[in-house]
């Protein structure tokens, strides 16, 4: 059998996670997030961004997540500032054009990161009225190189969206292994107070299916359950994502893993780094990216599944991804290092 280091959402769910949805399942309750479990979870999110007069809404995943917000939140001829790489660009299929709203893309480098002096230039182009207008910027955190922002660097892009009437929405699928980062400094309610929007990604991080769309901006509220309904996005036994919220976040086990599945990376980025293996960037979070020869790609195809990330700079080599996750064990990680040839 091979080792699963291809992606985070490989397993079901944290046991914890499970028998919380067994024990709920026969008891019966109200649909569409009208329950008990879904207020309960809405009211520990809110506490715990400390926003009282945040709307929570749950979703089933990051990319319906991803379309249906920014397809609320923006008008038909308005578009999203994102980063080249970010997944709403290179992951959904069009899913935010879709909608009807062009993405303007920033290149934003090896770190995935935007930054306030990368959106000025696409300002200044779309002044014309003919052309779609700027109105939202999408980041995430963390990127998807596994980067983290800082305080500092969310602040700034904060400050800068609200100056030039921007709204900015952060993708949280994997918010989990950002906020559990060492590298990390912010906080739920940092980002409640920095951002319009933001959500806490369960798909990612323990969670059969799930994630918790936080709106802040209180302009962005209203009707939102409608295009929820109208995409497809509304989820008919609706107290399962809400049991399973208030199961990750009550007592700390959203962040119980996610630092479980940080340390699982640091322990295999360390260990390849002990080996020879050149890094692409040093991930403070669960995704780890070595540059390897593609020579050498058959050796790590008999041993591991993970997946072809991009092709590095120079021939004959590809930048790869391995990702650990809750269910990521040491026996796991010093396999696949004994496993690996030293270069």
């Amino acid at each position: 059998m091979k080792y699963l280091f291809r992606n985070d959402y490989s397993f079901g769910a944290h046991p914890k996670v499970l028998s919380a949805l067994a024990e709920t399942s026969l008891e019966g309750n109200v649909g569409y997030g009208d329950d008990a479990y879904c207020d309960r979870a809405k009211a520990l999110i809110r506490d715990l961004c400390q926003c009282p007069q945040a709307e929570v809404q749950f979703l089933i995943g990051g990319t319906q997540t991803n379309f249906t917000a920014i397809a609320a939140f923006l008008r038909p001829w308005e578009g999203v500032v994102a980063a080249d790489s970010s997944h709403i660009n290179g992951h959904e299929v069009g899913a935010v054009e879709a909608t009807g709203h062009k993405i303007l893309q920033v290149c934003a480098g090896a770190d995935g990161k935007i930054r306030p002096e990368q959106i000025e230039p696409i300002l200044e182009r779309h002044r014309d009225e003919h052309l779609v207008k700027p109105r939202l910027v999408e980041i995430a955190d963390a990127t998807e190189s596994g980067m983290v922002y800082t305080k500092a660097e969310l602040t700034a892009l904060s400050e800068f969206c609200r100056e030039h009437d921007l709204l900015l929405f952060l993708d949280g699928a994997r918010l989990g292994c950002a906020l559990a980062s060492g590298a990390n400094d912010l906080t739920l309610a940092d980002l409640a107070r920095l951002t319009d929007a933001f959500y806490i990604g369960g798909t990612k991080n323990g969670a059969l299916m799930g994630e918790a769309l936080v709106i802040s901006n209180p302009a962005l509220q209203g009707d939102f359950f409608r295009i929820k309904k109208q995409l497809g996005a509304v989820l008919a036994k609706g107290w399962l994502l809400g049991v399973q919220f208030e199961a990750l976040l009550k007592d700390g086990l959203y962040f119980e893993m996610a630092r479980h599945a940080n340390a699982m990376a640091a322990r295999l980025q360390s260990g390849l780094k002990a080996k020879g293996w050149k890094l692409w960037v040093d991930s403070p979070t669960n995704q780890v990216f070595p540059i390897v020869p593609d020579s050498l790609k058959p050796q790590i195809d008999a041993v591991c599944h993970y997946e072809d990330w991009c092709p590095a700079d120079g021939p004959g080599h590809t930048i790869i991804r391995f990702v650990t996750c809750f269910n990521t064990e040491k026996s796991d990680v010093d396999g696949l290092l004994a496993a690996l040839p030293t270069l």
